[in-house]
């Protein structure tokens, strides 16, 4: 199966910008929906979100970061990033890739494989 992991968190200052990596091995996911996901301690899972295995389609975003986040892949790499920018105090969470093969919902369900997390702070 299609193996994530995660790197790029950190500590960032509200207005800052990061870049989150999230790598697959195993098999190459150039045919999966990926999806970012997060969620802080004591909180739900939150829909970040998600990109299309096929190309030029336009990625889905939740409300609450639409304008400030951006998705990208790269198939040749298969990688997937995040590119942060206008961070806020609430944007604060581990932040998890996820891989999805079929029907894909913002809940979740579908992704059959997710990566280990990133943490991402955000300071006032």
């Amino acid at each position: 199966q299609v193996q994530l992991v995660e790197s790029g968190g950190g500590l960032v200052q509200a207005g800052g910008s990061l870049r989150l990596s999230c790598t697959a091995s195993g098999r190459s996911f150039s045919g999966y929906t990926m999806a970012w996901f997060r969620q802080a301690p004591g909180r739900a899972r939150e829909f970040v979100v998600t990109i299309s295995s096929r190309i030029g389609m336009t990625p889905s975003y939740a409300d609450s970061v639409r304008g400030r986040f951006t998705i990208s892949r790269d198939n040749t790499k298969n990688t997937v990033y995040l590119q942060m920018n206008g961070l806020k105090p609430e944007d604060t969470a581990v932040y998890y890739c996820a891989a999805c093969a079929g029907l894909c919902w913002r809940s979740g369900a579908g992704y059959d494989v997710w990566g280990q997390g990133t943490q991402v702070t955000v300071s006032s």
